[in-house]
């Protein structure tokens, strides 16, 4: 078992602060390859999701599902949705693009789910791995370097040493203020409101996006007649619909949107949040790497937050499963290189879908006419969807 030459005097190969969905990934990946991991978590053990769907939705690409899979965790297929096109448009019709999950030589691009539902499935992993360590209800205090180990004081009076310690724990990351890792910032100025919604439609396989001058108005389909709607708008406007009764929010969706989404049968709950970005000024520190909302935050109008996320997740655990020492610097270099050079490209993406769509109107002719090319060319849409499921689009299949 690997690490094993060092747990005489460290309490765990990994140390994992933060039990949410990417922590909780890489703790139950390290687990399952045999790794020594300590999972801290501030709350409690999620509970099983029941009732209705819960506004938290992400979409899980391929990577993502082959590195959920490769922990050995499970998810249950009645609250999972698949989805197998993705249809981008303006809101008057000019620019338009449909990509299909075939057309890009595979299956589907992947699955909607809510956020609770990979977060439980995750810890009922964790539970059957006698490596990991759970421990919950506290969180970290003060951090330093010793040796070949990392040491860890938790508010709970314990302290653990490890290997490595990873930052897992979101975007106001406590160990990331404790490593005094900088951050940059921007507001884009727009806030968007999630509203999980019952129709008279089935809203099966599509995911549709559709632009407009104030922000995209997106739809994630749920198992049946359920979608989850996201609508971006300045602070303004999303602030006065969050006043609006369900009936009178009804008919604003059914105005606004397209009609491809039918009739609402329900409002089922709603909220809304600022969009904004962030990035760390680096991801790694002595014997200590962050992941996921701790290094990085993107505009979320590509749905690739989690993914990205989970991609930092799945390149730190194939390093320190490979290598003999998880917190080596030379190997936590390679980790840095190689997400934020991808993590870079997919805010440089966003930033630009952002400007293009909602920016002036010469902007907003460029970013129609760049649908109306990509809906022309097979070859640079399955490259582009290949890229956003990260696959290498150049590998046969």
């Amino acid at each position: 078992m690997q690490g094993s030459d060092q747990r005489t005097m460290q309490d765990h190969d990994v140390i994992i602060v933060g039990g949410g969905m990417v922590g909780a990934a890489l703790a139950a990946r390290l687990g399952n390859s045999g790794q020594s991991v300590g999972l801290i978590e501030q709350g409690d053990a999620p509970a099983a999701p029941e009732g209705d769907y819960d506004l938290r939705i992400s979409s899980l690409n391929a990577r993502s599902l082959k590195f959920i899979n490769a922990s050995g965790a499970h998810l249950p297929e009645e609250r999972c949705c698949p989805f197998r096109h993705i249809d981008v448009a303006n809101q008057d019709g000019t620019g338009h693009s449909l990509f299909s999950a075939a057309d890009s030589g595979m299956e589907d691009f992947g699955i909607f789910v809510e956020n609770r539902t990979l977060q439980y499935a995750l810890w009922q992993r964790l539970a059957d791995l006698p490596g990991v360590t759970c421990y919950t209800q506290c969180a970290p205090i003060s951090t330093l370097t010793t040796g070949d180990a990392r040491l860890l004081e938790l508010d709970n009076g314990k302290t653990l040493t490890a290997a490595l310690i990873v930052g897992a724990d979101g975007a106001r990351s406590t160990l990331r203020e404790l490593a005094s890792i900088g951050v940059t910032h921007y507001d884009y100025h727009q806030r968007a409101m999630i509203i999980n919604v019952e129709t008279e439609l089935p809203q099966q396989d599509v995911s549709w996006q559709v632009f407009t001058p104030t922000g995209p108005m997106a739809m994630l389909p749920l198992p049946g007649q359920r979608a989850s709607l996201v609508w971006y708008d300045s602070d303004e406007a999303t602030k006065a619909r969050e006043q609006l009764d369900d009936d009178a929010l009804k008919t604003a969706i059914e105005d606004a949107f397209p009609e491809r989404l039918g009739k609402l049968t329900r409002i089922v709950a709603r909220a809304s949040f600022p969009i904004k970005r962030q990035h760390a000024k680096r991801y790694i520190g002595k014997r200590l790497a962050l992941i996921g909302d701790a290094a990085h935050v993107v505009h979320p109008l590509a749905g690739q937050g989690l993914n990205i996320g989970l991609h930092d997740a799945d390149t730190l655990a194939e390093i320190i499963i490979q290598g003999r020492d998880p917190g080596d610097y030379l190997n936590l270099l390679r980790f840095e290189c190689q997400r934020r050079a991808a993590n870079q490209a997919m805010i440089a993406a966003t930033d630009s879908f952002h400007h293009l769509f909602t920016g002036a109107k010469p902007l907003r002719q460029l970013g129609d006419l760049s649908l109306h090319i990509a809906e022309r060319i097979p070859f640079a849409k399955r490259m582009m969807m290949q890229q956003a499921n990260g696959l290498n689009p150049f590998k046969r299949r």
